[in-house]
């Protein structure tokens, strides 16, 4: 299989266009496809916007912005993915909506691209078996904010073929990013250890054992963490956190995912953390 050149990407979103900048600063090209002209003007707007911060602190030049900004195509139209030899789904993380842009892709890309999604909780062997082209369906799980993150988890459902995945782990390295290959499962790794460990500490809180503050400290000094546990959920959103806690305890049938019930209680109280102005902490 010869090198992506042309990747598309569904979704002009925070994780569809930082895919696009680490695609076309990579000197890849890309055509970003979303439903409305106002996302994908938005989408190529946040682009630009993160481009001019790189020139700010003189780790990219004025003309590589501009050769970056070529590279990228928008359009509301999927006939415009038809060259691209990869096509990543970073659409809404709902499996009816994902279910319908890859039946859509499937019907129209040539038979030999590969569809990539970009869920962090979807079963790939689940997406991959509504295709027709199983052994060519694969998951890139990129990382927030994706220009700044070093990692992808590359996904093989049980379908994905060795070609499939030599194809896009090169992709990925070649995006200066550090890929990781991950069987389908719950979470897959990253998400697997740290949603866990975050509804530990709410049980650690819970119990009155250290103060949230104190239990952020704690994690960030012993183990090297940059943020702490608590202080995460609140970016990441509790309702998050609580709903992949729920999904890995009906998943995994296994009482070691139980949520916390304090974790419960916030979320029922509307405290999601910074989204809100209130989770954890205050802001």
């Amino acid at each position: 299989m010869s090198s992506i050149q042309t990747v598309g990407i569904i979704g002009a979103g925070t994780m569809g266009n930082g895919i696009a900048q680490a695609c076309a600063v990579s000197g890849v090209n890309v055509v970003m496809v979303d439903i409305s002209e106002a996302a994908v003007a938005k989408g190529l707007a946040t682009v630009a916007g993160s481009l001019d911060r790189l020139i700010k602190k003189e780790k990219i030049t004025e003309a590589d912005k501009a050769a970056a900004l070529s590279r990228i195509k928008t359009s509301t139209s999927y006939d415009d993915l038809k060259g691209a030899e990869l096509v990543i789904e970073a659409a809404t993380e709902n499996y009816d909506l994902k279910v319908k842009i890859v039946k859509q892709l499937d019907g129209m890309l040539a038979p030999e691209a590969i569809i990539a999604s970009n869920t962090s909780s979807i079963s790939i062997t689940k997406l991959a078996a509504v295709t027709a082209r199983a052994d060519r369906f694969i998951g890139m799980h990129f990382f927030n904010p994706v220009p700044m993150m070093a990692l992808v988890e590359i996904i093989r459902g049980l379908q994905t073929s060795d070609a499939t995945h030599a194809a896009v782990h090169d992709l990925s390295t070649r995006l200066g990013k550090t890929p990781i290959t991950v069987k389908n499962a719950p979470g897959f790794v990253v998400n697997r250890i740290l949603v866990p460990m975050i509804n530990e500490a709410f049980f650690v809180l819970a119990e009155g054992v250290a103060s949230a503050k104190d239990i952020d400290a704690g994690m960030m000094l012993g183990c090297n963490q940059p943020i702490g546990p608590l202080a995460l959920a609140d970016m990441i959103g509790l309702d998050v956190c609580l709903a992949v806690m729920e999904v890995y305890l009906q998943e995994f049938g296994d009482s070691k995912y139980r949520a916390c019930p304090l974790l419960k209680e916030m979320v029922a109280a509307g405290h999601l953390g910074r989204k809100t102005g209130r989770g954890v902490y205050s802001y």
